[in-house]
């Protein structure tokens, strides 16, 4: 009996190993209500093989005056991220907006809280970082390469 014990035991761990295991996903929360997003777009360690979902856009009601709680998984943690979003003021104004990146293995979640009790969210988008940064030949600009990205759109 230990002779088919020992080899399915490593059928599992060889088929568990084989393949990309599921992209990282981010939670998104705002009072009691949450939503878990997939990636919008999700390039691998080589930068090279990605994927990208248009479905993977979530919706959550994110009423004014209320933070929204992004928390991402270890896998995005360990690496630089960071959140940009964009609201509209009491007065009617679309702003854009990002955070200060988080370091690598630093914060996994952050809450979110606009500068006006009155101001409405309309989206936020956690980025996750790629290869270090470069300077773009033609324009001389340092250029900060996009790994993945999962889009929450907010509505009141």
């Amino acid at each position: 009996m230990l002779r088919r014990l020992v080899p399915a035991a490593v059928r599992v761990a060889l088929l568990t190993g084989c393949g990309a295991g599921a992209p990282p996903e981010v939670t998104f929360a705002a009072g009691a209500e949450q939503v878990v997003a997939n990636p919008t777009q999700y390039c691998e360690d080589d930068f090279v093989t990605c994927r990208n979902d248009p479905a993977a856009p979530v919706d959550l009601s994110v009423p004014p005056g209320t933070p929204l709680l992004v928390t991402v998984p270890e896998e995005i943690s360990e690496t630089p991220w960071q959140i940009v979003f964009t609201y509209r003021t009491g007065a009617g104004e679309q702003v854009d907006e990002r955070t200060s990146v988080f370091a690598p293995d630093q914060q996994q979640s952050y809450s979110l809280e606009l500068p006006t009790p009155d101001a409405r969210l309309i989206t936020a988008q956690v980025q996750q970082f790629g290869p270090p940064p470069q300077v773009n030949a033609e324009t001389g600009e340092i250029e900060f390469p996009i790994r993945s990205s999962w889009v929450l759109t907010a509505s009141a």
